[in-house]
Parts: structure tokens; C-alpha cells; sequence
């Protein structure tokens, strides 16, 4: 029971990975408030709350709706995205051309996929600043999935989100709150994946891997991790926590192409 007292918002809380993460903070005994567009039923130890993460003022409110109901807040899991199927279902095997996203198809996955795990950091962020205590997750995707042709508007939004982890991370040093980006490695088996695709479930990532690099990184034992990605797939549990974090730690966004900026001055602060 590591995160015992521990309260959690793990936002996309309907889809497979979110029943996952759910299941699995609630077995290490956090209470856990899980937000969907969909209303979820309760359970014991869970606060179903329905809000669409890229209104900000629904955010808000599910965050102090959680602070009054639970006790508090302590761990922020931006899991919430919108998949490709909503643009076709057959969108893996053939890709979606730029003519035929509509403008406002583009804008919602821009305004769930990264404006939402933005809103619901920037409502819990005072709450964890402070009691000087929080961790932020977020669930990008592969390097490959952000830059695929034809993945739009998924992959680049994605893309954003963990250019945001990185600065985020930098943000709110010494702060008490780490943030760090969890990916499953490949497609997951989830309705992000349908049977359109053509792909054998059982070869797909299960998304149980999901839960031990993310529930560790919950837990105190990784207070002073932060600005990393973790590919869940290559976490290996027969390990000990610490040495399969080291195995499938890299930084977050891309900080090798950074290193020698043009700056007035010499160089930016940090």
C-alpha cells in the first residue's frame, strides 16, 4: 500500500488504460477521482466525476470537487486524449490525408489532447505547489507516432504534450512536484486500436504495463525524479522498482537539440 492517504485524478479514467491506472492506485490505497467525458459508476474508494478536460472551468471544479470529496489532492494522471478514430476507423492501415481534417477537428484534439492535460495541471498546480508535495504524469506516445505522416492531428498534439512535460518539469523544480511522461511503446490493446487496424490484440502492448513504472512514480520513493520518459513496455517488474527505472529512464522532449543555443549572453537560465 505505498500511496496509502494518497488522493489521485486520472483523467480518460473510461478508456483502457485509465480503467488500468484506476484499478491499480486504488490496490496501492489512493483514493482516486476518475474523470471521463463518459459518467462512470462509483466504487468504493473512487469518485467518478464527468468533465471534458478542454473546458479549463470544468477542470477547476473537478479539482476542487476532489480536494472537498477526498481529502485532497496529491497525483495528477493526464491520461485524457482523443484517438484518430474519431476522424475514421480504419485510420492505421490507410493513413488520414490534411484534406480531410476539418479545421474543428484539428482544434478539438488540440484543445483535449494537449490543452486538457494543460488544464488540469494549471488547476491542481497551486493545491501541489502548496503542500510542497505532488507528481503529474502525463501519457504521450512514441517518438514514431508524433512524427508519422499522415497521424495527424494526433501525433503532433502528443508532441506538444511532451514538449510541455519537459518545461514543466523545469517549472516547478524544487517545488516539491516532479512530472514525467509515461508511454506505452507501441499500440495499445484499447479502443484506440480497432479492429479496423488488422492488428492480432494479443500482439498489441497490453496496457497493464502501464501501471508499475507509473504507480512507482506516485510513490516517495521517486521524489526527486522528474523531467523523464519511461517506456512502460521496457519496465521489467521482476526487477527492483529502482533498477528497471534506471533500465527504461530518458529525458523528456528532446533536450539534445538544445545544447548550444543562440543566446544573448550566453545562455538561458535554465
Amino acid at each position: 500500500m505505498t500511496l496509502n492517504g494518497n488522493v489521485a485524478i486520472v483523467t480518460g479514467a473510461a478508456g483502457g488504460i485509465g480503467q488500468v491506472l484506476v484499478r491499480a492506485l486504488r490496490a496501492e490505497g489512493a483514493r482516486v477521482a476518475a474523470l471521463d467525458v463518459k459518467p462512470l459508476p462509483p466504487a468504493d474508494g473512487v469518485l467518478p466525476l464527468v468533465a471534458d478536460i478542454a473546458d479549463y472551468a470544468a477542470c477547476a471544479r473537478a479539482v476542487s470537487e476532489t480536494v472537498e470529496k477526498l481529502g485532497g489532492l496529491h497525483i495528477l494522471v493526464n491520461n485524457g486524449a482523443v484517438g484518430m478514430g474519431a476522424i475514421r476507423m480504419d485510420h492505421m492501415t490507410r493513413l488520414v490525408g490534411i484534406e480531410e481534417i476539418e479545421p474543428a477537428m484539428w482544434q478539438r484534439f488540440m484543445a483535449v489532447n494537449l490543452s486538457g492535460a494543460w488544464n488540469m495541471t494549471r488547476a491542481a498546480i497551486g493545491h501541489l505547489r502548496g503542500q510542497r508535495w505532488g507528481r503529474i504524469i502525463n501519457v504521450t506516445t512514441s517518438l514514431f507516432t508524433m512524427l508519422r505522416g499522415g497521424f495527424h492531428p494526433y501525433g503532433p498534439a502528443k508532441a506538444g504534450l511532451e514538449a510541455m512535460s519537459a518545461g514543466h518539469a523545469t517549472e516547478f523544480l524544487e517545488s516539491g512536484v516532479t512530472v514525467n511522461v509515461v508511454v506505452p511503446g507501441g499500440p495499445a490493446n484499447t479502443p484506440m486500436v480497432p479492429a479496423e487496424s488488422g492488428m492480432k490484440r494479443e500482439e498489441l502492448v497490453q496496457p497493464e504495463v502501464m501501471a508499475p513504472p507509473i504507480v512507482w512514480l506516485c510513490s516517495d520513493a521517486a521524489a526527486h525524479i522528474t523531467g523523464n520518459r519511461y517506456v512502460a513496455a521496457h519496465w521489467d517488474s521482476t526487477k527492483a522498482p529502482e533498477e528497471a527505472e534506471r533500465q527504461c529512464r530518458a529525458p523528456s522532449g528532446w533536450p539534445q537539440l538544445a545544447g548550444n543555443p543562440v543566446w544573448a549572453g550566453g545562455k538561458p537560465a535554465r
